[in-house]
């Protein structure tokens, strides 16, 4: 469980998708659960490392996401990584497949949280595949901001 941060409480953080993607917009969707995954998710048990959203008869689903099967449910429980149908408005689901179909981006999911509120919600991000050169060029840029944060320690 990564904590809290502006009255979210995070469950899962995709931290490999801003490495291996260039993020273009962000989104905020909600996700249908069943009650044995939710108890899970409060326990702060989630893995969206490998997770992917796709379209399917003009609905978007978080796929290949684990959330892993909460032992007091019994029988009632879920399917760890069965598909979850996400909700989002007509016009956000249709800016986000415009984006796939015709510029050829992916729609990664970057973090998996409960709102202020209480309800389950999972940030979407509209983004492109980065090159291996543009890995290398955004990993030399962080180890210069922390050698000049470390000089500027040093110096006062």
């Amino acid at each position: 469980m990564a904590g809290k941060k502006d009255g979210r409480k995070i469950v899962a953080d995709n931290r490999r998708a801003r490495y291996n993607y260039q993020i273009e917009e962000t989104f905020e969707a909600g996700i249908m659960l069943q009650g044995s995954e939710v108890k899970s998710l409060r326990a702060g048990k989630a893995n969206i490392a490998e997770a992917y959203a796709s379209e399917e008869d003009g609905e978007i689903y978080l796929l290949n996401s684990n959330i892993p099967t909460y032992k007091q449910a019994g029988r009632f429980n879920h399917e760890p990584r069965r598909q979850r149908k996400l909700l989002l408005h007509k016009r956000e689901i249709d800016k986000l497949l415009g984006a796939v179909q015709r510029e050829g981006m992916t729609i990664v999911p970057l973090k998996l949280y409960f709102n202020d509120r209480g309800i389950a919600k999972l940030e979407l991000a509209i983004a492109r595949g980065k090159k291996l050169h543009d890995k290398r060029e955004t990993e030399k840029k962080r180890d210069w901001q922390r050698q000049k944060a470390r000089i500027m320690r040093e110096k006062g």
